[in-house]
């Protein structure tokens, strides 16, 4: 995971991008808890730091953790579907890049051994993970986030700019985000995998 973090960072292909490449990514073997997001804000951009924004807040919000767990890597992986700030659109932020996910996605996922609950955060993610089993649109696909488990929970982006959204489905954060938490905090509970080893016989053949 370490030496694929290193790649990432030094990603360059979308050296095209308004403010350039900085690929924004969290990873450890251990983590048990993965959030699959959008991309990266201005502000993230800005401080290379994934979630330090108001959607983050939310988010931290919404599960229940500190800053202080949700940064540490050993409990929480952090894994936009694009790495680096697309830029502005005429309604927002543009989409991520599809370069991300061809690139890196599976490579990334493939180390987190310890995965215990995946979180699909926002559209992008979850068209592309839940594809022909997600629902005919993304309320719908919300609202049923218990199809989903034990591989993944699909949720509504915590940006403020969701706040209409969150004003018309009151039912979300009084009735689903309690249970959500609760799964969060069972996954950040549970011990990782015990490494194991092989010895290789080979090294004491010469030993006495």
């Amino acid at each position: 995971m370490e030496k694929l973090l290193e790649q990432i960072k030094k990603c360059q292909a979308c050296v095209n991008l308004p403010l350039g490449p900085r690929p924004v990514v969290q990873g450890h073997p251990d983590a048990r808890l993965l959030i699959i997001s959008q991309a990266p804000g201005l502000r993230v951009h800005e401080t290379g730091i994934p979630w330090n924004d108001q959607s983050g807040d939310r988010l931290r919000q919404w599960l229940g953790l500190s800053a202080k767990d949700f940064y540490n890597p050993k409990l929480v992986a952090l894994l936009p579907m694009g790495f680096c700030y697309p830029g502005r659109a005429k309604t927002g932020d543009a989409p991520p890049r599809k370069e991300c996910y061809e690139l890196w996605h599976q490579a990334f996922i493939s180390q987190l051994d310890n995965r215990k609950l995946t979180l699909l955060i926002g559209n992008y993610a979850q068209k592309k993970y839940l594809k022909d089993i997600a629902k005919k649109n993304a309320t719908e696909t919300i609202r049923s986030w218990r199809e989903y488990l034990p591989d993944f929970i699909p949720m509504p982006h915590p940006s403020p700019r969701n706040n209409i959204w969150l004003d018309k489905n009151p039912w979300y954060p009084e009735m689903e985000i309690p249970a959500i938490r609760q799964l969060v905090h069972n996954a950040l509970r549970s011990e990782p995998k015990p490494q194991t080893f092989q010895l290789n016989t080979k090294d004491f053949e010469d030993r006495p």
